[in-house]
């Protein structure tokens, strides 16, 4: 028997033109794909550049833990929530990878009572975006695998290509290989290896990218490899810009879904969060912000990670002011902070909770350090009991200076979240900002590269200081003194900790974080810097979602979450 809530997302599925008729859309405007999906037509949204912008809201969580914390599902609580009170909500989501859908994570597209739908085809193919970032992707190693057998004009050292494959699957096996065997005719044999496509800095420039100039600019200037003399050689230095603008041309443009209550999102592009900078695409951000009076998006995993890329990477790449930040955490997730096991979570722990409190009180200060008002939601379990609410609640009052509201919208959709929606409203709308300082970045671009990762470690994380090898030290005197002292830091670390080590739960302070690795993305703009253990490639768990995925009798999807 098919649930309440999968009964509802049957009935309530609007035709696309009527979502699109709600923010004022023309139905020639729209590229359908189906009934109830869309793109929008990029030379319409040229249009829109005269328009005020409504005012943007981000969604970010504390340090995620298996326990859940519910990011996703909050956002689209919080527009369903916004529209409810009567304003003009616009959603922006990232679109979800299919290896973490096959993987662990499952799905990405809400859940409960708060979800985008479509959700089977927004979770699968959806509108082929994907598809083309990984095609533009591995055209370009095609590319330049081919120049080196016709005779590597360029001189690129074998030795120190950094162009690597990628498929939009966890695969470990993947990871490290050998490509070319089987004789000459094959080119030169030589180790490669495959990301996943959401690793792709193809996917970090599509994201970033304000329309196809930019997006064929950004491209263009992406390193692939070194000559023996350490020069850089770059996606146009292989002639590849083109060819690879004209397979991304139409998954550029927004993809235009909805909300189970029929509310209208945008779902588009999906950057890793740990090796890019994890938000949705600057082109449905813009493009939401002319149509509506507020956006609400969301940035990958912790406020330490999504947060910081957001305000330090995507709003200044973009031009773009935040107006208020919403920081989710639930019971149960502070608990797992405080020590607790995640098998007895169910059980009222007030002296766990309390300590596991320090973790949401690092990203609420934190959040303040860049001039953002907040508000923490407080996604409610049906185990969470009123003390511990009222605990979290005293807390963020008095000792954070910020509400902490609990939000029910998995099981009440939008009237779970009204709460929270004309809390958002009243911090967007306050006529002075936090400390009268209004936003700021963490740093200013002119700060060295070394002293940006200081920054970052020792203002966000908490720790004392970096280290790293002298290898690592003369790459980033390298890169500072060939022009690149400009770009923001990317950081690449686990999720599940202010630290390097992801058992390290709550806030810690004092210790230092190790820098393994830096990677220069010439496209996207900002250096990788990874530090600890970080898979680009993931690996499946011993029991993958994909176990549970299915047909039924009717030819219906299951266990697709």
């Amino acid at each position: 028997m098919p649930s309440d809530i999968e009964i509802a997302r049957a009935a309530r599925l609007r035709p696309i033109q009527a979502v699109a008729e709600r923010l004022d859309i023309p139905e020639e405007a729209l590229h359908p794909y189906g009934r109830h999906i869309a793109k929008l037509d990029l030379g319409w949204i040229e249009g829109l550049a005269g328009r005020p912008d409504g005012k943007l809201v981000l969604v970010t969580a504390i340090n995620p833990t298996p326990a859940g914390e519910g990011k996703t599902t909050t956002t689209v609580g919080l527009g369903d929530g916004l529209n409810r009170i009567g304003k003009r909500a616009v959603i922006a989501l990232r679109e979800p990878s299919l290896g973490p859908c096959f993987g662990m994570k499952g799905g990405a597209a809400g859940g409960g009572y708060a979800q985008v739908v479509p959700m089977e085809q927004i979770n699968l193919h959806f509108t082929g975006d994907f598809h083309a970032i990984g095609s533009a992707h591995n055209l370009l190693a095609a590319l330049l695998d081919n120049h080196v057998y016709w005779g590597n004009e360029l001189g690129l050292d074998e030795r120190r290509i950094t162009w690597r494959r990628v498929v939009d699957m966890n695969d470990r096996a993947l990871r490290s290989i050998v490509s070319s065997l089987g004789g000459i005719a094959n080119g030169f044999p030589r180790e490669d290896g495959f990301d996943i496509t959401v690793a792709s800095e193809v996917m970090a420039v599509f994201c970033l990218a304000r329309d196809l100039r930019d997006l064929e600019r950004r491209l263009g200037r992406m390193i692939v490899g070194y000559t023996r003399d350490r020069k850089p050689v770059t996606a146009s230095d292989l002639k590849a810009e083109g060819a690879m603008t004209v397979l991304l041309k139409d998954a550029l443009a927004p993809n235009l879904v909805q909300t189970l209550e029929g509310n209208p999102a945008f779902v588009h592009g999906g950057p890793f969060a740990n090796i890019a900078h994890g938000c949705n695409s600057v082109m449905a951000t813009r493009t939401a912000l002319k149509l509506g009076e507020y956006v609400v998006t969301e940035a990958g995993f912790g406020a330490d990670l999504g947060a910081e890329k957001f305000f330090d990477i995507k709003c200044r790449k973009a031009g773009l002011e935040p107006a208020a930040a919403v920081i989710v955490a639930t019971v149960r997730a502070l608990k797992m902070h405080g020590g607790v096991a995640r098998d007895a979570l169910k059980t009222e722990d007030l002296k766990a909770l309390g300590k596991g409190l320090a973790n949401l009180a690092r990203h609420v200060r934190n959040v303040r350090k860049f001039g953002v008002p907040s508000v923490v939601a407080l996604n409610r379990f049906v185990t969470d009991t009123e003390a511990e609410l009222e605990l979290v609640r005293d807390y963020c009052r008095h000792e954070l200076g910020v509400e902490a509201l609990v939000c029910e919208h998995w099981g009440r959709g939008s009237a779970g979240t009204e709460a929270l929606a004309r809390h958002v409203v009243e911090l967007c709308e306050a006529p002075h900002p936090l400390d009268g300082r209004g936003f700021t970045h963490l740093y200013p671009a002119e700060m060295p590269l070394w002293e940006k990762m200081r920054t970052i470690a020792r203002e966000i994380y908490g720790a004392e200081d970096v280290i790293a090898d002298q290898r690592i030290r003369d790459q980033f005197k390298d890169f500072q003194t060939r022009g690149y002292g400009h770009f923001p830091i990317c950081v690449a670390k686990t999720q599940y900790s202010f630290s390097t080590d992801p058992d390290l739960k709550g806030a810690p302070s004092g210790h230092v974080v190790p820098i393994r690795e830096l990677r220069l993305a010439g496209g996207a703009e900002f250096l990788v810097v990874i530090c600890g253990e970080i898979m680009t490639m993931p690996g499946l768990p011993k029991n993958p979602a994909a176990h549970q995925i299915r047909l039924d009798e009717n030819g219906q999807i299951q266990g697709l979450f």
